[in-house]
């Protein structure tokens, strides 16, 4: 390529990803995004000028070199790149399409100052595309069989993550999933037009091949107890990352109405189930004409966009405004131009019901935006003024809180008011000895690439603990109820970490 200068480099437009036609794909489940050719790689490569103190891998939760992987796909060393990526991220195709880089490492690009962002996330993912593509991944190598046993609950990103860095350092790893194929949430929570279920299958694959043993079909503090596992078992180590699956509603009258769904519940009938192809698959997923969505998240764009391709006449109901919405700029974009309805500064009061309980509308108040709020946002506030939809389904996408099984039976696992696990934010050890956690479970609902990188935390001290170099009793967790937990583990500006602790507190109490 030609040796430009900073200037020009600057100069150069963005180069978009190419999306299939929101009439056709609002018609079918296939991936939106039709990804970069290599020409439109290389292109959108030059736009990054190297810098010395590059602010966009602070922003990363896994630390990846980000301008030594661009770098080799503008010099058009395409297995160059994933190989530098893969020093650090153990799942670059799946990154590369669900994670909020313009959250995290876009949002601090020099390029990004003046103009858009160089697009990190769909470079990410075309170098992934491409080792995939051309079958060029190579097994790591893999230290001396340690002798030591970890058993990984939760197949999600973090469990895969985790069980990827600790095999690599020469233990046995048995994954115990709950559901009856592996993937967690990247499974049952994102659509396929977002992500592949193929993606998802061939890291796993690689996992196996590795030596990576499944167990499916296998709920951890049900069937089998941390006890079990530590005992009879015989795990020297166990790391959850069960994830956060415990949908929260808004308790209005109604919500217990026929044609009303979590969107945990809506989302795993579809992607886990295959309800939508019942009775084919035997479990049924009912939705009416009029679909209303609760919630403007990353999850609910999910839904929303699932729902339109079920068929239905979908509307968005928010109570804050368009511009405070907190799901990525991409999705609600992407939703925007799937022909959606939006409704924002609209707090639902009640779900209406006939004689059947059957949903038959949703009342709403019309909000304004009154002062900033803990979180700095413009709280909303009620006008006394409502209105009437009619609606015969309804799903809530108001997030999550933690898997609540394990805690639940096995009181040494501290958690906060919030049913939070508590760790230590440095090793990632629980109040039990020999037991870890990281991903959702340590931080409520959250993002795929912070669980990974909070499981490569956990996994090296893991390590660390199983060579006798960390020892449970000098592990310092916190034991007061109003602990927020672990937000995030990469170096980054004080203040920027600050103002991610604050906002996370904030948002937990009080309603987003």
């Amino acid at each position: 390529m030609a040796d430009l200068s900073n200037k020009e480099r600057m100069a150069l437009p963005m180069v978009e990803m190419p999306l299939h036609p929101a009439e056709e794909r609002v018609k079918n489940f296939d991936e939106v995004p039709i990804g970069y050719s290599p020409e439109q790689a290389q292109q959108e490569a030059q736009r990054c000028i190297q810098c010395k103190k590059p602010g966009c891998v602070p922003g990363c939760p896994v630390g990846i070199d980000i301008p030594g992987f661009i770098k080799f796909i503008e010099d058009g060393d395409y297995a160059g790149a994933v190989k530098r990526i893969r020093e650090t991220n153990f799942l670059p195709a799946i990154c590369g399409r669900v994670c909020p880089q313009d959250k995290q490492c876009q949002i601090d690009c020099v390029i990004g100052k003046k103009g858009h962002s160089v697009e990190i996330g769909s470079l990410e993912r075309f170098a992934a595309d491409y080792e995939r593509k051309n079958n060029i991944r190579i097994l790591p190598d893999i230290a001396p069989d340690t002798g030591k046993r970890v058993a990984v609950v939760g197949s999600g990103p973090a469990g895969l993550t985790a069980a990827y860095e600790l095999i690599r350092n020469g233990h046995a790893v048995t994954v115990f999933e709950a559901f009856h194929r592996p993937g967690g949430v990247l499974v049952y929570g994102i659509p396929r037009f977002r992500l592949p279920l193929d993606i998802i299958d061939s890291d796993v694959k690689f996992l196996e091949d590795m030596g990576v043993e499944f167990v499916y079909n296998m709920i951890i503090g049900k069937v089998l107890t941390l006890d079990d596992l530590l005992g009879e078992e015989d795990f020297d180590a166990v790391f959850i990352g069960s994830g956060a699956g415990l949908p929260k509603l808004l308790g209005i009258k109604g919500e217990n109405g026929n044609g009303v769904y979590s969107a945990n519940d809506y989302l795993t009938r579809i992607y886990l189930m295959h309800g939508n192809l019942f009775p084919e698959y035997t479990t049924p997923i009912v939705q009416g004409k009029r679909v209303g969505v609760i919630g403007a998240g990353n999850t609910g764009m999910d839904v929303i966009r699932t729902a339109k391709r079920l068929g239905g006449d979908v509307t968005c109901y928010y109570r804050r405004s368009h511009d405070q919405a907190p799901a990525r700029a991409e999705e609600l974009r992407h939703a925007e131009q799937e022909f959606i309805n939006w409704k924002f500064l609209s707090n639902p009061v009640e779900i209406i019901t006939d004689e059947n309980n059957n949903v038959t509308a949703i009342k709403c108040e019309k909000m304004k935006l009154g002062e900033p709020d803990r979180s700095g946002r413009k709280k909303p506030v009620g006008t006394g003024e409502f209105f009437v939809d009619e609606i015969d389904t309804i799903v809530f996408s108001l997030g999550c809180n933690v898997n609540p099984i394990i805690p639940s039976t096995d009181k040494e696992v501290g958690i906060n008011r919030w049913g939070i696990v508590m760790v230590d934010p440095k090793t990632y050890q629980t109040s039990k000895e020999g037991v870890f956690a990281g991903g959702d479970t340590v931080t409520g609902g959250s993002t795929v690439i912070l669980a990974m990188g909070q499981a490569k935390v956990a996994a090296e001290n893991i390590d660390k603990y199983l060579k006798g170099e960390i020892s449970w009793a000098e592990a310092k967790v916190p034991t007061d109820p109003d602990s927020p937990g672990v937000i995030w583990d990469v170096e980054m500006p004080k203040k920027k970490k600050d103002k991610i602790m604050k906002e996370n507190v904030d948002h937990r109490t009080a309603a987003s």
